[in-house]
């Protein structure tokens, strides 16, 4: 398993074992260093300043779109909507704008050297959550669309396939907490 893949799955950990556990405070800082020891608690008076501080910062609540070049926009909208059932920015009044379940999402800049997304001309890779990935992976082959489905790990199920321009995409099943206590 590559390192970032790991580091990746370290950090979903941190979101799906350790999040009821850790202040946000401290959580943010174990997602950013999760191989770092935790350091010891600041004195009281520099700790409500960081607290106080940090409740007032005014925070992105989601990704509010993406955003990218393509040689033929038309047809590649057309086709994120035939096969993964994306809607594209609406055009007209009256057509809505496509809506997300709620849910984790990971936000994780990767080394320019990564081989993680294939080809090294491709700056970024999207992660789609699904519910039911064999379900998926089965519509896109169908659809003859080659899909590379991964073993299961620790946060979930993991696919990859490549839009008609060759951007890299990544389906999630996110692996369901345990309801046991």
């Amino acid at each position: 398993m590559s390192f970032q893949r790991r580091q990746l799955l370290q950090a979903l950990s941190y979101v799906f074992g350790s999040s009821f556990i850790l202040s946000p405070n401290e959580f943010a800082i174990a997602a950013q260093n999760p191989a770092q020891p935790a350091s010891p608690a600041p004195p009281a008076k520099a700790a409500a300043k960081n607290e106080s501080a940090a409740t007032d910062m005014e925070k992105v609540v989601g990704i509010g779109g993406l955003f990218f070049r393509a040689h033929d926009p038309k047809a590649l909208g057309q086709w994120y909507r035939e096969h993964l059932g994306i809607g594209l920015a609406p055009t007209a009044n009256g057509e809505l704008v496509w809506q997300q379940e709620a849910g984790p999402t990971v936000f994780s800049p990767f080394p320019e050297t990564t081989k993680y997304f294939g080809d090294p001309q491709k700056v970024w890779m999207v992660n789609f959550r699904v519910r039911d990935l064999d379900k998926m992976v089965a519509q896109l082959r169908t659809s003859g669309i080659e899909v590379k489905l991964y073993p299961a790990d620790p946060t979930g199920r993991f696919a990859h396939l490549h839009d008609p321009e060759g951007n890299p995409i990544e389906l999630w099943q996110p692996k369901v907490p345990d309801s046991k206590s």
